[in-house]
C-alpha cells in the first residue's frame, strides 16, 4: 500500500448512493489530492467524529477503499463534502494523498449530501441531526416532507428532531449538564409550551426521576364540549382533521386544520400552537 492512499492494483469505488448524487452534478473528475491540500467542511453537521483508531488501522492496512467527495474551492485547495472521518484518519496514518472525487455542485448539494452521508453512514447524535435538518430548512428553504424524501424517512421523524433543533441554548445546556440524550425525552421537553415549563420539567427529571406518558389524540374520537373542556376534536371529511377550542366564556374559537390524518396528535397540535406563538409574539 502506497503513501497516495490507494493500495496497489485496486481502483477507487463509490457506493449506489453516491453514483446517483454523481448523475446529477454537472461534472464528477476521480484524483488522487495531496491531504494537505484538503480541508473539512465549516457546516459539517457531525460535531463529535468519534474513536479513529480503528479507521485508521484499517486505512494503514488496505488504504481508502473509498474516495472522498471534495469541492474545489478554486486556489489549489479542496473542500470535504463527506468523508471527514477517512481524512483524518489517512492523516493519523500518515498518507500524504488520498483518493478523491472532484463534485462540481452548489452549496446546497453540498449541505445535502453531507447529512445523508452521516445518517447513512454512522449515527448521529440527536443533537446533530436535528441542527443538521434545521439547518436546511433555514438555510436552503426545505420543508420537512422534502427532507424526509432525501434521507428516507418519515416527515414525523423529520418534525419531531426540528423540534428538537429549537430548544433554546439554556434548555440545551441543561440537558447535557444531565446527560439527557433520549430522543424521547428531548421531545417531551421540546413540547412544553415556554422556556420556564421546560425548565420545571427538566428539573423535576433531575430529582424524581421522569417516566414518558403516552398523549396521542385518538383521530377517531369527538369529545363533547363541558364549562371544564373546551377542546373538541372534529373529525372532518376524508383524511383532513380539525382541532377546535373554544374559550370557557364563548369569547373565542380557536382551530388547528391538518391536511393529513397521521398529523392529528398531541405533540403536532402544540408544536402548531408554539408556532402560532413564537411568530406573534416577534411582531408585537
Amino acid at each position: 500500500m502506497s503513501k497516495r492512499g490507494l493500495p496497489l492494483g485496486v481502483k477507487m469505488r463509490h457506493d449506489s448512493h453516491y453514483v446517483e448524487e454523481f448523475a446529477r452534478t454537472t461534472r464528477s473528475v476521480g484524483r488522487v489530492i495531496p491531504i494537505n491540500q484538503i480541508s473539512p467542511n465549516p457546516e459539517q453537521p457531525r460535531v463529535d467524529i468519534g474513536d479513529l483508531t480503528e479507521l485508521s488501522s484499517s486505512i494503514k492496512q488496505n488504504g481508502v477503499l473509498e474516495p472522498l467527495l471534495v469541492k474545489p474551492n478554486g486556489n489549489g485547495t479542496w473542500m470535504i463534502i463527506a468523508g471527514e472521518r477517512r481524512w483524518r484518519a489517512a492523516n493519523l496514518a500518515s498518507l500524504t494523498e488520498v483518493p478523491c472525487i472532484e463534485l462540481d455542485i452548489d452549496e446546497k448539494s453540498i449541505a445535502e449530501i453531507a447529512l445523508i452521508e452521516n445518517l447513512q453512514r454512522k449515527d448521529l447524535t440527536v443533537w446533530e441531526e436535528a441542527d443538521g435538518f434545521a439547518y436546511l430548512v433555514e438555510r436552503f428553504n426545505y420543508t420537512h416532507e422534502e427532507i424526509a424524501k432525501k434521507i428516507g424517512k418519515s416527515r414525523t421523524t423529520v418534525t419531531e428532531s426540528m423540534a428538537i433543533a429549537g430548544l433554546p441554548e439554556s434548555i440545551r445546556v441543561k440537558c447535557r449538564q444531565s446527560t439527557i440524550t433520549a430522543k424521547s425525552t428531548l421531545l417531551e421537553v421540546a413540547r412544553q409550551f415556554d422556556e420556564k415549563a421546560m425548565h420545571d420539567l427538566l428539573d423535576n427529571i433531575g430529582t424524581k426521576g421522569y417516566k414518558r406518558q403516552k398523549n396521542s389524540i385518538q383521530p377517531k374520537s369527538k369529545a363533547k364540549l363541558t364549562k371544564n373542556n373546551q377542546i373538541e376534536q372534529v373529525v372532518t371529511g376524508g383524511n383532513k382533521k380539525t382541532f377546535k377550542y373554544t374559550s370557557p366564556d364563548n369569547d373565542f374559537t380557536l382551530e388547528i386544520f391538518f391536511h393529513k390524518a397521521d398529523d392529528f396528535v398531541n405533540s403536532n397540535v402544540l408544536q402548531a400552537l408554539k408556532e402560532v406563538y413564537a411568530k406573534i409574539n416577534k411582531t408585537v
